[in-house]
This record gives C-alpha cells, sequence and structure tokens, in this order.
C-alpha cells in the first residue's frame, strides 16, 4: 500500500510518500479500506514532535479515516498512522456512516464536530442568550462552532481574516465578525459585542490572542483553550486573577474522550443526525491526493485553508 512515513520530525517537508506492507489487524481491530483521510492542525504538531504525546521515529502520521471494514460497512475510525490506503482502527471507535454523509462531510465530525461540541456544551456550559467568540472561525471546528452555538441560542462573534473567510463565517449563522488582524483585538472583540464583554471565548491561537480573549470575559465568563497554533505562549495566569470576574479558563483535548464511547461515538450519532436533517452544513475544504500530503499541511500551516481538509488515498 501507499502511504506517508517520517523519518525525523520537521515541517511538512519531512513527509515521504513510500510504500509499506499492509498492516495486519488483530481480533479487536477492523481493517480499513481508505477512501478519504482527514487533515488536522494536529497533523503538524505530530511530524515536529510538538504534540501533546510525544512522537517516536519512524512516524506515520493522520489521526482519522473514513473507509471500508472487513465487515463491508462504510465508518468513520480514529487511527494512528492514517496518512495510507490502508489502516487499523479499534472495533468499538468505528462509527457506521450514513448514506446521506460524505465521506469528508463524516470526517469533518471526528476531530472538528465533536471538539467544537465539547468546547461549546460539555467545557462551555453554553446557555442561550450569551455571546461567544469564535477564534479560527472559518476553520474546521470554528465553521461547526458557529453553527452549534446557534442552534443553541447562542450569539457568534466570529474571529477571522477578511474576505473570504469572514463571508463564510457570516453564511454559516455569525452575527458579526471581527479581523483577527486587528490591532487592538480585545477592543475589536467589544465594540463588535455592542461594548459588552463576553461570555464564552473558543481560543486555539495562543499568544497575544489568548491574552486579549481573556482580558474581554464577563463576569462568569469561560475561555475555553483547545490549541496554540501560533506556537507561542500565553502571559502566565496567576489563579487569584480569576476571582475577579469569577473567571474561568478551561483546557479541553480530545484525546481525553476516546475510549468513551458517550463522548465520542455518541457524539458523532449526534451530529450525523444533525447533518441527515439539514441542521448541520459540514464546510468541506481541498482534496488533495495522498502523494501531495506535504502540500496539503503546507496549505493548512499557511491559513490558506477553510473547512475540512482531506488526503484522496486512490489518487
Amino acid at each position: 500500500m501507499k502511504a506517508i512515513r517520517v523519518g525525523h520530525f520537521g515541517g511538512p517537508e519531512v513527509m515521504e510518500y513510500v510504500d509499506l506492507a499492509d498492516p495486519v489487524p488483530n481480533e479487536a481491530q477492523e481493517l480499513i479500506s481508505v477512501t478519504s483521510i482527514g487533515v488536522n492542525y494536529a497533523d503538524t504538531h505530530q511530524i515536529e514532535n510538538s504534540y501533546r504525546v510525544p512522537q517516536t521515529l519512524p512516524l506515520f502520521p493522520g489521526l482519522e479515516v473514513a473507509g471500508i471494514s472487513t465487515s463491508g460497512k462504510r465508518v468513520l475510525a480514529p487511527v494512528s498512522g492514517g496518512y495510507a490506503q490502508k489502516a487499523l482502527a479499534d472495533r468499538t471507535q468505528c462509527v457506521e456512516i450514513p448514506d446521506a454523509v460524505s465521506d469528508e462531510q463524516a470526517l469533518a465530525m471526528l476531530v472538528q464536530g465533536t471538539t467544537a461540541w465539547h468546547i461549546l456544551k460539555t467545557v462551555g456550559h453554553i446557555k442561550p442568550g450569551e455571546s461567544v467568540v469564535v477564534h479560527a472561525a472559518a476553520g474546521g471546528v470554528g465553521t461547526v462552532s458557529i453553527q452549534l452555538a446557534k442552534m443553541w441560542g447562542g450569539k457568534v462573534i466570529a474571529v477571522t481574516s477578511a474576505g473570504e473567510k469572514a463571508e463564510l463565517a457570516k453564511k454559516l449563522g455569525a452575527d458579526t465578525w471581527v479581523d483577527a488582524n486587528s490591532e487592538d483585538l480585545g477592543a475589536a472583540i467589544l465594540a463588535a459585542n455592542n461594548g459588552k464583554r463576553v461570555n464564552i471565548v473558543l481560543e486555539m491561537v495562543g499568544g497575544k490572542t489568548f491574552d486579549a480573549s481573556l482580558a474581554v470575559l464577563a463576569p462568569f465568563g469561560r475561555l475555553v483553550t483547545f490549541g496554540s497554533a501560533s506556537r507561542l505562549p500565553a502571559t502566565p495566569i496567576a489563579p487569584t486573577a480569576l476571582l475577579a470576574g469569577t473567571k474561568t479558563v478551561a483546557g479541553f483535548w480530545l484525546g481525553n474522550c476516546f475510549g468513551n464511547p458517550a463522548l465520542v461515538n455518541d457524539v458523532i450519532l449526534e451530529l450525523f443526525k444533525l447533518i441527515e436533517a439539514g441542521k448541520l452544513h459540514p464546510v468541506v475544504g481541498p482534496i488533495f491526493p495522498l502523494s501531495q500530503a506535504t502540500e496539503a499541511l503546507r496549505q493548512v500551516l499557511a491559513r490558506k485553508t477553510t473547512g475540512k481538509v482531506t488526503l484522496n488515498p486512490n489518487l
């Protein structure tokens, strides 16, 4: 089979398109003939060994696939080594994909959809009427978060760059948008919320973006951090600084949900129902051949993409 291998850590250029033997499943696994591969920002951390979990070499990147299982079902599954034509998945973690949901739409639900669900509902405790700031609003998590937040009664302030990405955020239901490159991001967010502080911030940029987001939280506001795309640290927070305003800063990592069907499988099935009902519209981004995985990650790092980026292993 064709696959991507990493022999040394670094940027997208370290990925090699190679021939490997097909993997052999054990009794608890499904061998999946892959039809589509999800690309995640986390993949860029994997290949440079800056991910939350230390990586080992040789590395076979890729966290999720859609494909046909050995039992003949069309499934979505978390995997290790997903940038390949075949992959092994824990049978209990495979989720059958409905006929009305495309591979690419399904892939938008495993990492991005479940993350959006949990940061809004499980961790963010969204309530109707609350203001919700969505950073990286045109990305995979952002595009789903906008729609879920609106569905659950929130006022959505999308933070993204001007032009196509801002238009996409508004099309998906954002009430207003803020330019991510604003000189004073905190002031721009407050202005977008009619001068009022905000209730929830979904933050995955880090650095100064995190600092500005924390500064604009309303009393009892919640900031949920789920990444650090800028690779820059935020200003350290003294615990007592959270007392004024009774602010909450919470972290979320989807890795803590795997192994618990109620937190992953059940959420994905609920998201599939919303897609089938026409209430949730996953944004399918560019599709690259597996052989062009390097270019796919370069575009993700350069923030040139919107929605869910995927790889086709059969091109």
